[in-house]
């Protein structure tokens, strides 16, 4: 590593990509650091909060948090991709549909370029909410629940009770994480309920995940790769996962 600043932020991506980590696996993976370099470098990041220390090692934000990182921190990541996304979406809200536009930075995104028809949109998502609140002509239903002021997004027993009642046309959905072996995956128990009843509930399924999200898990499993219609991704998704649509039947746009 060529400074300080580069091997911190090393070190970080490679705690965030793993979830957690033992002192050991650092060790190994920088081996020309010093045991007491790295011990300070996870000091220093515990107190920025951009990892958090643990006895033998460290875990990600994301992990301990029980949350999908800091929605402020994932709106300003991937930001191009994001938008291609949200540009590519939007040519499938139809106006006159009842939607569930799901918590994430992506369907943020989608939300800030929503056209103002006549739509009724349930949300999760504070964030949603507050642009949409911005069109004259849908009506926003937000989900109650409690409300978790990392990811801004709304959750639980009451959540899950509200949508088990609405009959979707369409379910916009984020995700944290998908693997081949795991499907799509997030680090929120209550939210992966959610987000399955909602796929129950809706008769087509969109999944919005920038192709950073693959070949990664989380903790908690939503559903596998069949069980939604589409997937809408940017330009550097991999040749695997387009071959996986492509087995599973799966629309990839």
């Amino acid at each position: 590593m060529d400074t300080m600043e580069q091997r911190r932020n090393a070190i970080v991506e490679f705690i965030n990509k793993n979830g957690n980590i033992t002192f050991a696996q650092l060790e190994k993976k920088f081996p020309n650091v010093s045991q007491m370099t790295l011990r300070t470098d996870l000091k220093s990041l515990d107190e920025m909060r951009k990892i958090v220390r643990v006895h033998g090692g460290a875990k990600s934000v994301e992990v301990v948090l029980g949350t999908d990182d800091y929605i402020w921190q994932r709106a300003v990541r991937n930001v191009e991709e994001k938008e291609t996304i949200a540009k590519k979406a939007i040519k499938f809200i139809r106006p006159n549909i009842t939607v569930f536009l799901d918590s994430g930075s992506s369907t943020t995104a989608l939300a800030k370029i929503w056209p103002d028809q006549p739509d009724f949109i349930f949300t999760s998502s504070m964030a949603c909410a507050m642009e949409l609140s911005k069109l004259k002509q849908p009506t926003v239903f937000v989900v109650g629940g409690e409300l978790n002021k990392y990811s801004m997004s709304v959750c639980g027993l009451q959540a899950i009770e509200s949508v088990k009642k609405v009959n979707f046309d369409l379910a916009v959905l984020g995700v944290t994480n998908y693997s081949s072996d795991a499907g799509f995956s997030c680090s929120v128990l209550m939210e992966s309920y959610l987000k399955q009843i909602v796929i129950r509930q809706a008769a087509e399924k969109i999944v919005l995940m920038d192709s950073s999200k693959t070949e990664k898990k989380s903790i908690f499993q939503i559903c596998w790769l069949k069980e939604v219609d589409m997937v809408i991704s940017d330009q550097n998704i991999s040749s695997e996962f387009r071959m996986e649509c492509e087995e599973d039947g799966v629309d990839l746009l």
